[in-house]
């Protein structure tokens, strides 16, 4: 074991958030850039777009279960979670270079529907994520002793995680996609390997039956958070998905050609997502937690998936320019703060912890039912006249799951919301 690791140095918290990092990394490319390369280099239909966009959440659906299941209770490479990290990591890498070349694909599989290409390369994408994300997290409570220590590991973990995130979006709306995706290569394929020679996971965890007894797992509970979560998730898959329609019809100017177009279109996306997640990044330590703090986790989510409705909303009604968009954007980013960060705590608390990697899994059926139910919206999109319909349905989404929050109770002192807001992303 190294010395920074037994000192639990700022170093160390540093490293272990690298691996999320990656695989956030890999996501921010799969959302600012998915949509735009089949629109604008494949030039499939916006219901086509989603039919690949839901190749992703059939990959998650048991994915994420399964690896949190098999990585508690295996040992290989000298790792718990090492090896599906890095193995994820590195398929994670490949599906990112080849997403500008799905073309190439087809040609060398020699399929020549490249909507078909495009779901493989997708799918495989999404679940090289799935893969790798679970462990991540799982990593850093294996190798922080509970108490501070744990609340600055992931603390960490979330404000690398947060920061290359933006950066993503960044470069993307003022260099260009393609240098993202270059960029995200090198990041990704580093960012899971490297790390992992740096950190020495422990061979032996607690017994289960030493958290059990005092941890049970309220069912009922958990299956309203699941629900209330799944609402929040229908809203912003969709968004992610076909805001592209939106902004081609709505923010981009009448009569630009059709390569002034693309590039205006990818940009403003590029550029909205970074504002909202610019506010999902900072918000939740320095605001969200001394709201939960006063008012308890559950209504500090409960209203904040409300402003996320509201902006919604006003984006259908009232953003006509980049401007106006972000602004909007940056009221989404409000809710967005609380959907990445204060559910994982208010379910943690409702769960055996000796089991938390398994229970993770099961979570994220609650985002990967949902993304895959909001390919739906897609037929209802190509139906439609106006594209601002998108974000009546995402707002609708949003407002149903803030009412279904203030149906979950917490047993916990709403003090004991702040240490674990950093575990969620």
């Amino acid at each position: 074991m190294l010395d920074m690791q037994k000192r639990l140095s700022n170093s160390f918290f540093a490293i272990i958030g690298l691996p999320s990092t990656a695989m956030g990394f890999a996501l921010c490319i799969q959302i600012s850039a998915l949509s735009w390369l089949l629109s604008t280099k494949y030039n499939l239909a916006i219901h086509e777009i989603g039919i690949v966009w839901a190749a992703g959440p059939l990959a998650g659906i048991l994915g994420q279960v399964i690896i949190g299941f098999i990585s508690d209770k295996t040992w290989f490479w000298g790792g718990r979670r090492r090896p599906f990290i890095m193995i994820g990591g590195a398929l994670a890498a490949l599906m990112v270079f080849l997403l500008p070349r799905i073309d190439m694909v087809s040609e060398v599989l020699g399929i020549g529907n490249l909507l078909v290409v495009a779901v493989i390369v997708a799918l495989t994408l999404d679940l090289s994520i799935n893969i790798g994300f679970n462990p991540t997290r799982s990593l850093i409570a294996d190798v922080t002793p509970d108490g501070e220590a744990r609340t600055r590991g992931f603390t960490w973990m979330q404000t690398i995680s947060g920061f290359w995130g933006v950066m993503a979006y960044l470069i993307g709306a003022f260099i260009d996609n393609y240098a993202l995706i270059s960029v995200g290569v090198v990041l990704v394929l580093a960012f899971s390997i490297v790390p992992m020679f740096f950190v020495e996971e422990p061979r032996v965890l607690a017994a289960p039956s030493e958290t059990a007894a005092a941890t049970g797992t309220e069912w009922g509970q958990l299956w309203r958070i699941y629900f209330a979560h799944g609402f929040s998730w229908i809203g912003v898959q969709a968004m992610f998905v076909y805001i592209i329609a939106f902004i081609q019809q709505h923010i981009v100017p009448a009569g630009v050609t059709a390569a002034e177009a693309s590039a205006q279109s990818g940009k403003v996306i590029a550029i909205s997502f970074a504002v909202m997640n610019v506010v999902g990044f900072v918000l939740p330590a320095l605001v969200l937690a001394p709201l939960a703090v006063k008012f308890g986790r559950v209504r500090t989510q409960a209203a904040c998936v409300t402003i996320m409705a509201l902006a919604y909303f006003g984006i259908a009604f009232i953003a006509r320019t980049p401007s106006m968009l972000y602004l909007m954007m940056a009221l989404v980013g409000i809710g967005w703060a609380a959907i990445v960060s204060l559910p994982f705590a208010i379910m943690s608390e409702k769960v055996d912890k000796s089991r938390m990697g398994y229970f993770m899994g099961l979570f994220n059926l609650s985002v990967v039912i949902p993304q895959l139910m909001s390919t739906g919206i897609g037929f209802v999109l190509n139906r439609s006249a106006d594209k601002g319909v998108l974000f009546v349905i995402c707002g609708a989404c949003l407002a149903v799951s803030g009412v279904l929050w203030m149906l979950v109770t917490e047993k916990q002192q709403a003090g004991a919301a702040a240490p674990a807001l950093a575990a969620s992303h």
